[in-house]
């Protein structure tokens, strides 16, 4: 038989952590309401980008450059939260992980080549 009350601490634990985040969701809303300071006009509502109206409709179409060079910056970015740990213990992990991560940073480099012979990183 299972003994349940070892998980006691643990169930404690999420009712609080269900009750301190309701809080911090409901109570703003509710001392908003209650103080006045809750007065929606046509400006308060409507929307804004910058400071400024929007210029057409929110789900209008991007282009596919615009996700092509956000697709290759998440790429270069995990090659850089890949190499710090790398370098930190390198002469710990010998040369197969020196030689792994020379065959990465070669596919990397092949992969912004042929992204630089395609166009991929020219914006207009």
């Amino acid at each position: 038989m299972v003994d349940l009350s070892q998980y006691l601490p643990i169930l404690m634990f999420l009712a609080i952590a269900l009750l301190l985040s309701a809080a911090f969701v409901f109570l703003p809303m509710a001392v908003s309401r209650v103080t006045g300071s809750y007065k929606p006009s046509v400006e308060k509502l409507s929307e804004y980008e910058c400071g400024f109206p929007a210029f057409e409709d929110s789900r209008a179409q991007f282009d596919v450059r615009f996700y092509l060079v956000a697709i290759l910056f998440i790429i270069f970015d995990l090659e850089a939260a890949f190499l710090f740990p790398w370098a930190v213990s390198v002469f710990d992990l010998g040369w197969t992980a020196w030689i792994s991560m020379m065959i990465f940073i070669g596919e990397l480099a092949l992969g912004l080549v042929y992204a630089w012979k395609t166009g991929a990183l020219d914006w207009e």
